[in-house]
């Protein structure tokens, strides 16, 4: 069989290609990288994969039509990672043109080629921005680009799940992925902890729904490889109950051996102060009106219906931290 995975030369790929490899492939079987870089080049993460027997790299668009030069069968895997995600830092046509003609031109995909099992990452932006739990009944309501085409997809993967019944759909909504080689949020969160110039802004009780890369990338094999379902499903990918900033903090520093103390500053202040610096370069250090207004509003998801299929974490938040510590060495996280 064959593990295809659709933009598997990013940071979730390289990981999940680690753990297929290490723990899932037999003999026989293939993994095929789909993706539009390569090894060597933006976005794939060194020392995770590099050089990997019984992978295949192949460049691939997927906002054009897709053609296959290898040999699929029925038992074969679909995993959609493909995504335009990072916002701020693309317009609005980028996220649109990706994300939801990337989720027509893999499903037709899957159909021409009778593949029955695909498994899309979709993100929480469809819930859109709200302090109240959200759970995978609650309405979606994106209000950002992103969320919007992130959606969409969710709705073209599901009408390819419904034409067969035969066919098995998981769709994920992770919160903050993090681990080695994220380059996101929690990296620029330890550095500005580090470097004494990160700060609650305006309140320490904010949520931030997260999942470690290496949880979220065990949890689609168990759901994918060692277990079996018919028809379509979505689940949230978060620790339940989900942790406030302060909480994440200080497990961090717990775990990376910071002794910084982080102060607050009004939200006011903050979002004035970043619309004066981040036209000029604010976006590099996080002071931009788009991420400061993500540090002040909760992303409050709930994770129970993950926990009640039976997976188990492999790591508590401040084991997460430590294990990706560890995995970077001496340079801190990255």
């Amino acid at each position: 069989m064959n593990y295809i995975i659709f933009g598997g030369s990013g940071f979730i790929g390289t990981h999940l290609i680690h753990l297929l490899r290490s723990e899932c492939m037999k003999e026989q079987d293939k993994i095929y990288d789909l993706d539009i870089v390569m090894p060597g080049e933006e976005g794939v993460v060194p020392g995770i994969v590099e050089k990997n027997e019984g992978v295949r790299y192949i460049r691939c668009d997927v906002r054009k039509h897709i053609e296959a030069d290898f040999e699929t069968t029925a038992d074969d895997i679909i995993f959609n990672l493909s995504a335009v995600h990072r916002t701020p830092g693309h317009r609005d046509r980028e996220y649109f043109e990706t994300n939801i003609r990337g989720a027509e031109n893999i499903t037709e995909f899957a159909e021409k080629h009778g593949i029955r099992k695909i498994l899309f990452t979709s993100s929480i932006a469809p819930y859109g921005a709200a302090e109240a739990l959200k759970t995978e009944r609650s309405l979606p309501m994106p209000n950002t680009p992103y969320g919007i085409s992130k959606l969409t997809a969710e709705k073209i993967h599901e009408k390819w799940s419904v034409r067969d019944s035969s066919r098995e759909l998981t769709i994920l909504r992770p919160g903050i992925v993090y681990g080695k080689g994220e380059h996101g949020n929690m990296t620029r969160l330890y550095k500005g902890i580090k470097g004494h110039y990160y700060f609650y802004a305006g309140r320490k009780d904010t949520v931030k729904a997260c999942i470690y890369v290496k949880d979220l990338v065990r949890f689609m094999k168990y759901r994918m490889i060692d277990h079996s379902f018919r028809g379509s499903d979505v689940i949230n990918c978060t620790f339940d109950p989900p942790y406030t900033i302060e909480q994440i903090c200080e497990a961090m520093k717990k775990a990376t051996e910071l002794s910084s103390r982080i102060p607050m500053i009004n939200g006011t202040v903050l979002m004035t102060a970043a619309k004066v610096i981040g036209p000029v370069g604010g976006k590099k250090v996080g002071i931009h009106p788009d991420r400061v207004k993500k540090l002040m509003v909760s992303t409050n998801i709930s994770g129970k219906k993950l926990a009640d299929t039976g997976f188990s974490f492999g790591y508590t938040l401040e084991e997460s931290f430590r294990d990706w510590f560890r995995d970077c060495g001496e340079e801190g996280l990255y």
